[in-house]
């Protein structure tokens, strides 16, 4: 069978009696059923069942990079404001781990209102803003000020409603994104699923509108390539230490490392030989 028919087969049996009806318009995605807008997430209005399936705490309190590895192959799940669900493959993430981390927003274990997150229970979203306009999701982890930034997913359910949240961030007239395109890199991911400031600090294990399911086929450690992470200028050895990791052959992922990719292949064949 096919990756992409194996993977919605998987997918199908993860669900119970979900369906995406037709997406209407990017302006209903704010909007209840009765046409109202819906009210900010609040504990006390939050009276869905998520999912029995989805990844509990004890996923989340692990250390920063067994975390960020073991994000691989999990699945994204965020449920818009009309109830139809987006569901998405984590293929590359990167670690940062807090005080030591030169290019963390912890680093030097500084504590601020916009990194709070850092320092909350692991499985606690921490959502930062660049450039005035992108927005960024991470995942805290064990350690203070340690958390897991998703770089990538592999769009499974929902794609076109990604593109209308994906177009309505576009300035201009643009050609319909293609499917590698919609989550490949950090804040096309934010934009895809609808993650901006407001899901700061919310916990991924008791929120209502997004949450996590164990993926199925998940990867080996020869299906892993651990890699330097991007853009993070110039931070000494920490911009050289591989802290970023991504399924390898997987054509969601941002940026791939073909030196590193070219290396393992040779390491494989060595092993066999």
């Amino acid at each position: 069978m096919p990756r992409k028919r194996k993977l919605l087969a998987q997918l199908s049996a993860l669900q119970s009696n979900s369906s995406l009806p037709p997406f209407d318009a990017l302006k209903n995605l704010n909007a209840t059923p009765d046409g109202e807008s819906s009210p900010k997430s609040s504990k006390y209005f939050v009276t869905e069942k998520k999912n029995s399936s989805q990844l509990e705490a004890d996923f989340f309190n692990q250390p920063c990079i067994s975390l960020a590895r073991s994000f691989l192959g999990q699945i994204l799940v965020r449920k818009l404001p009309d109830g139809r669900e987006l569901w998405g493959r984590i293929v590359e993430t990167e670690a940062y781990l807090g005080g030591e981390d030169e290019a963390s927003h912890s680093k030097g274990g500084k504590q601020t209102q916009r990194n709070a997150a850092m320092f909350m229970k692991p499985g606690t979203l921490y959502v930062y803003q660049i450039y005035g306009i992108y927005f960024c999701v991470n995942v805290s982890s064990q350690g203070d000020g340690a958390a897991v930034l998703l770089r990538s997913l592999e769009p499974l359910q929902g794609l076109e409603a990604m593109r209308e949240l994906r177009s309505a961030s576009r300035k201009g007239p643009t050609k319909p994104l293609k499917d590698w395109q919609l989550c490949n890199g950090p804040s096309k991911l934010c934009q895809a699923f609808g993650i901006d400031k407001a899901f700061d600090q919310r916990d991924l294990t008791q929120d209502a509108t997004i949450w996590m399911v164990p993926g199925h086929d998940l990867p080996g450690e020869q299906d892993v390539v651990a890699t330097t992470r991007i853009g993070i200028g110039n931070r000494g050895e920490w911009a050289e230490k591989p802290l970023r990791f991504y399924l390898r052959g997987n054509k969601f992922v941002s940026v791939v490392d073909k030196k590193m990719e070219k290396k393992m292949a040779a390491m494989g064949d060595f092993s066999c030989s």
